[in-house]
C-alpha cells in the first residue's frame, strides 16, 4: 500500500504541475490574443458567450477531462485561454488530478508487477507479449497515418 500511495503522491504533483502549467500557458496565449490582430474576432458576441459559458461551467469538463486520454491537455489549455477564474478552476484541477493520479498508479503498478512476474518467471512468454504489444502499437500509428494521407487520387485531382 506504501508504494500505491507513494506513486499515487508523485502523479499527484506532476500533474498539478503540468496541467497547472498548461492552463497558465493557455491563460497567457489568450491574453496574447487578445492583443492580437485576433482581437477583433475574439470579441464577438458568439465568442463571448462562448467564454462566459466556459468560465462558469468548464470546471466539470476540466475534472472529467482527466479521465479520458487526449483530451486531457485541450482542456486545461481551453480553460486558460478563455479565462476561467481560478476559484472554479483549482477545485476542478484538484479533484481530477486526484483520480488521475490514483487510477494511473494503482493500474500502472499493477502492470508493471504484472510484467515483472510473467517476466521472472516465463521470460519468452513476456518477451512475446511485449513484442506483440510493440507490433500492435506500430500497427495502429501506420493505420492512423496511412488513413489520413491523401489517396493518389485526391492529390492527381488537386484535392488535399
Amino acid at each position: 500500500m506504501d508504494k500505491i500511495a507513494l506513486t499515487a503522491g508523485a502523479l499527484y504533483v506532476i500533474v498539478l504541475l503540468r496541467a497547472g502549467g498548461t492552463f497558465a500557458v493557455g491563460w497567457l496565449a489568450g491574453a496574447g490574443a487578445r492583443r492580437s490582430r485576433f482581437a477583433g474576432r475574439i470579441s464577438s458576441a458568439k465568442f463571448l458567450r462562448a467564454e462566459r459559458a466556459i468560465q462558469r461551467w468548464g470546471a466539470p469538463v476540466v475534472a472529467v477531462s482527466f479521465l479520458t486520454i487526449g483530451f486531457q491537455t485541450a482542456a486545461n489549455f481551453l480553460a486558460g485561454s478563455m479565462r476561467m477564474p481560478l476559484r472554479r478552476y483549482l477545485p476542478a484541477l484538484f479533484v481530477g488530478g486526484a483520480a488521475w493520479a490514483l487510477i494511473y498508479a494503482t493500474a500502472g503498478i499493477g502492470v508493471l508487477e504484472v510484467l515483472a512476474r510473467l517476466f521472472a518467471e516465463r521470460t519468452a512468454l513476456g518477451v512475446s507479449a511485449v513484442a506483440v504489444l510493440l507490433l500492435a502499437a506500430c500497427a495502429l500509428v501506420v493505420y492512423r497515418r496511412r488513413r489520413a494521407a491523401p489517396t493518389s487520387d485526391e492529390t492527381a485531382s488537386g484535392k488535399s
